[in-house]
């Protein structure tokens, strides 16, 4: 998988585009996510609309659910962890806290929220599922491109998906080239051209 800071790099024009905020983090820095977006929209401190995703994705499927940012309550456990893991689904990014968290790195299962908290819910109010969403700040349409790694989660629309991946590729295997060359002697500013934009930025 390629990095997440090289699709970001890549993931259109605008700064941030596509990077969910900070605070979405993984429960363990070794985790690694990617696969389209089945997305639910829920309230926070109840988790009946997870549920209703896990029944909705399938194999290969990431969910992505706002909860609102709620950190009160444990919406994402171990129980629901090893549903989604017999399911096939690639990983859970969360904006609300979980639960169970040891269980769940043991499991070696995917997941990142923002925050936990041992709290239960819960299951009284019907969720959406497959509907357009903000999670850690960003807009996501069912069908999008999710990637997650110890720096962050980053989602790529499906209209563009082609040439961001192909973008961050290129990206990567220049930055292959940009090591040999380190390894060698150079120095940062002489291979990005920083020392000459110095001189330029003193002569202002």
């Amino acid at each position: 998988m390629l990095p997440t800071g090289n699709v970001a790099d890549n993931n259109g024009n605008a700064p941030r585009q596509g990077v969910m905020e900070s605070r979405i983090k993984p429960i363990d820095p070794k985790s690694h996510i990617v696969g389209r977006a089945v997305t639910v929209k829920g309230h926070g401190g109840d988790n009946l609309a997870i549920h209703q995703g896990i029944a909705a994705a399938g194999e290969g499927d990431v969910l992505v659910c706002d909860l609102g940012g709620y950190d009160q309550a444990g919406h994402f456990g171990d129980i629901m962890a090893l549903a989604c893991k017999v399911k096939g689904i690639q990983g859970v990014v969360l904006d609300g806290s979980c639960r169970d968290i040891e269980d769940i790195r043991e499991m070696g299962f995917p997941l990142f929220s923002n925050g936990v908290n041992p709290s239960g819910t819960v299951k009284a109010t019907i969720g959406e599922v497959n509907v357009p969403i903000i999670c850690g700040g960003v807009t996501v349409h069912p069908g999008d491109i999710i990637l997650g790694d110890c720096d962050g989660v980053v989602v790529v629309s499906q209209q563009d998906e082609d040439i961001v991946f192909e973008k961050a590729l290129k990206k990567f295997e220049k930055e292959k080239q940009i090591v040999e060359a380190l390894l060698e002697g150079k120095t940062t500013l002489e291979l990005y051209g920083f020392d000459k934009l110095i001189e330029k930025l003193r002569n202002l």
